[in-house]
């Protein structure tokens, strides 16, 4: 095994790999199973329970996260490949109690109902706002495509996003 990579053969012989990540602005380091999910690592290691596990195929953007600024799907993730980046979560939105512009968008218009994919449609209405303003339905709808809801008809979602790109100050 390489040294430079920390790993070591943990219990039941599956490999481990000791991990430094910047997640909402603190550090974690922890040692885990190099086949170790992100969205899990999140969930049950860190206790951020905030991303969802949905489909597990990277489909519904349930668990979506930032990785260094960037939306990805973190069921399709190994979390050591995270190792030395940074991660934005939904927790990591909110100013203590103080909501996001975004969330406090979706709380007006009623852009969720039971809430699972909520965070998926947070995270990726922040980064598709945080470089564009005075967005169109169609160019919303376009950037939410790759998230899915099953309670809602979208036009609260949309309503949502319209609001916080009127109110959130970049």
């Amino acid at each position: 095994m390489d040294v430079e990579e920390r790993s070591t053969v943990g219990s039941g012989g599956m490999r481990e790999k000791t991990i430094t990540v910047t997640v909402n602005g603190d550090s974690h380091q922890r040692t885990l199973s190099v086949r170790r999910s992100l969205v899990d690592f999140l969930r049950e290691d860190l206790g951020l329970t905030g991303s969802h596990v949905g489909c597990e195929q990277g489909v519904c953007g349930a668990c979506t996260v930032l990785l260094d600024g960037e939306p990805i799907r973190a069921c399709l993730m190994f979390a050591v490949q995270a190792d030395g980046r940074q991660l934005t979560t939904v927790e990591g939105l909110a100013a203590g109690d103080e909501l996001h512009p975004i969330q406090q968008a979706f709380w007006e218009n009623h852009g969720l109902q039971c809430g699972f994919c909520t965070p998926g449609f947070l995270l990726t209405t922040y980064d598709f706002l945080r470089e564009k303003h005075g967005v169109t339905e169609p160019e919303i709808r376009e950037a939410l495509s790759g998230n899915l809801c099953r309670c809602t008809g979208y036009q609260g979602i949309v309503c949502s996003v319209q609001a916080a790109d009127e109110s959130w100050e970049r």
